[in-house]
């Protein structure tokens, strides 16, 4: 069984999607630690309470954004992870952190990737990570409707309703050998679509 290492800032309610997949047994991974740069990050506890081995590591202790991650990186090889996760991690990444999980690194975003970066997009995407802020090969993507009578609190909430069925079913992929990246490609096996698009149900 692939073990995974999440990383977090806050609540990490994709990193509860991940935890309440594998304990429904429809995530086969190791979820070997949770590390977040906030000692307040709540998801910290959940993650402790689900026999989760959690590490706090305070970037703001270190002299820059390369020393950090440095420390951070030495912190999850310990676990040797095939694949880090972030999940609400409110950090940019060094390139050499980067470079160094390539091809097991991914995050996922609030936005059609890579046509709209940014907040406040009314997509969602699963993608590796690049030295490119949010420009890294998709791995998927779910398209959220704006309904009549939506507000940023409810079009948000449907958004993160689509992050906790498109996150799991990246993960999986890539603890099933169906995912990889190849030469800046995202590479899946012949039975999926490249990359797939999931659409809400509210617009089927």
């Amino acid at each position: 069984m692939k073990k995974i290492v999440i990383l977090i800032s806050g609540r990490g309610s994709n990193m509860e999607a991940l935890i309440a997949a594998r304990d429904a047994g429809t995530l086969p991974v190791n979820i070997v630690a949770v590390i977040s740069n906030r000692v307040e990050a709540e998801g910290l506890e959940t993650a402790a309470k689900s026999g989760i081995t959690t590490h706090f590591i305070n970037h703001k202790a270190f002299a820059g954004r390369e020393a950090f991650d440095s420390r951070l990186a030495q912190c999850i090889d310990e676990f040797e992870p095939d694949l880090v996760v972030l999940a609400g991690f409110m950090r940019i990444l060094s390139d050499g952190f980067v470079r160094h999980y390539e091809g097991r690194l991914i995050n996922i975003h609030p936005s059609l990737l890579p046509s709209f970066p940014g907040l406040h997009t009314h997509h969602c995407t699963v993608h590796f990570v690049t030295p490119a802020l949010d420009h890294g090969p998709v791995i998927i993507q779910a398209a959220v409707p704006v309904l009549d009578g939506d507000d940023e609190a409810s079009l948000s909430a449907r958004v993160l309703q689509q992050e906790h069925i498109v996150y799991p079913q990246a993960v999986r992929w890539f603890v099933e050998d169906k995912l990889t990246l190849e030469n800046g490609r995202v590479r899946i096996a012949a039975e999926l679509a490249e990359p797939p698009v999931l659409i809400s149900p509210e617009i089927r």
